[in-house]
């Protein structure tokens, strides 16, 4: 018998979700056949490790992170046959009564189910002992065990399979870093009232098939654990087409909370171009620390960055993280600008993020504009800038160009 592969490291973190499914049951088998020790282990390596232990009072005998070699304790034997799952009294079975373990524990009753993986390896054993022989265990104890047992194994199968997944999903994501997957298109903003380019955002489409929306693709980076190294990875090709752009154009970029707080993204920025980066900081992800990210954001602001707001009002924590950021621009989400000249609930909401963005000496940036009449909406409540299919469709550096030598031949 080999030991299991892959190991059980992150049981934590997928059992914490649900409560510790196998922990509980381990409390509930232990107290149901009245005895002392109740483990859950893992195959290692040639050896048994206590993954899950409950024996109360005991903690000197066993717990978790202790381990024995497979051929000094009952597994094997159990798993061979040569031992059965249920043994009432060790004293009556030769081997396990000539096995060295049985009386240095000492191991009076035992009870243990084997934990395989669907394709029937062995993983580890779900176990209970006792010091003492209970000649009344029997074998619908033997079936309750079994029960319990079922459940540990539905849990680990499950986690493993997580792993599995994420494993898979890690490889993936370092697939698209290191090939550079993805291209960056850029949409124009314009002023409102003089109808020219001002700005525009830079927006990333990943070329990996089958097609996935960019943020399933940053959400699968964060939960990797590689959300900043992407974010990283596209922030360097985005930035690089700073020499192409019109000089009276701004760059708006993405950036979390998180890659702002690393501290990682003020040596992207080139300082020659400080004055005309916006960095938009999304309202969909939660910030751990305001007092972190100002500190990050206030030696690029020194440089002239401006700092953005995006999807205000239908993120994570509404008025109060556009309070708490203080923006210089507020980009209003297209969930209040879509059907805004019919709605009078969205056109009171934009007319008060408008109001606050006066107050404060804010820019407000609508997007998502579609119609004419949501244009025609925005501009009577005062909003300073549009961004939308309406006005410009994102594209290559060369339709961006396209777009703004037109605006201002338009405005001339």
């Amino acid at each position: 018998m080999g030991p299991s592969k892959g190991g059980l490291e992150p049981i934590g973190a997928w059992a914490s979700a649900g409560g510790d499914v196998i922990q509980d049951a381990l409390v509930a088998i232990r107290n149901h056949l009245g005895m002392e020790v109740a483990y859950f282990s893992e195959f290692i390596g040639g050896r048994t490790v206590f993954r899950r232990v409950d024996a109360p009072g005991l903690e000197h005998l066993i717990k978790v992170g202790d381990s024995h070699a497979l051929d000094d304790v009952y597994c094997n034997h159990i798993l061979a046959g040569r031992l059965p799952e249920l043994i009432a009294d060790t004293s009556l079975v030769v081997l396990a009564r000539e096995m060295p373990i049985t009386a240095a524990v000492p191991i009076g009753s035992h009870i243990s189910i084997a934990i395989r993986l669907l394709d029937g390896t062995p993983f580890g054993m779900f176990c209970c002992l006792s010091p003492r022989p209970i000649p009344s265990l029997n074998e619908r104890d033997l079936a309750t065990m079994r029960v319990f047992a079922g459940l540990a194994a539905r849990q680990v199968n499950a986690g493993l399979q997580q792993r599995r997944d994420a494993q898979q999903i890690h490889g993936r994501i370092t697939a698209v870093i290191a090939a550079e997957e993805y291209d960056i298109v850029l949409q124009p903003i314009f002023d409102l009232q003089s109808r020219t380019v001002i700005s525009c955002e830079a927006l990333c489409r990943f070329r990996a098939l089958p097609y996935r929306s960019p943020d399933k693709w940053f959400k699968d980076a964060t939960d990797a654990g590689l959300g900043c190294e992407l974010e990283l990875a596209v922030l360097r090709t985005t930035l690089a087409v700073f020499p192409l752009l019109p000089c009276s154009i701004s760059l708006s970029v993405n950036a979390s909370p998180e890659l702002v707080i690393s501290g990682r993204l003020s040596d992207l920025i080139p300082a020659q171009y400080a004055d005309r980066t916006i960095i938009e900081i999304t309202e969909h992800a939660s910030v751990s620390s305001y007092a972190e990210l100002h500190a990050q954001l206030a030696p690029l602001k020194q440089l002239g960055v401006k700092v953005a707001v995006d999807d205000a009002g239908a993120g994570y924590s509404g008025l109060q993280h556009i309070v708490q950021l203080g923006p210089d621009i507020i980009k209003m989400d297209m969930s209040l600008t879509r059907a805004i000249d019919t709605d009078p609930a969205r056109r009171a909401l934009a007319s008060a993020m408008v109001f606050y963005a006066r107050e404060m000496g804010s820019r407000i940036v609508a997007e998502g504009i579609e119609t004419t009449e949501e244009l025609s909406t925005l501009k009577l409540l005062g909003a300073d800038r549009g961004q939308g299919y309406l006005l410009g469709k994102p594209g290559n550096i060369a339709a961006l160009g396209a777009a703004c030598t037109a605006t201002h031949r338009a405005a001339a």
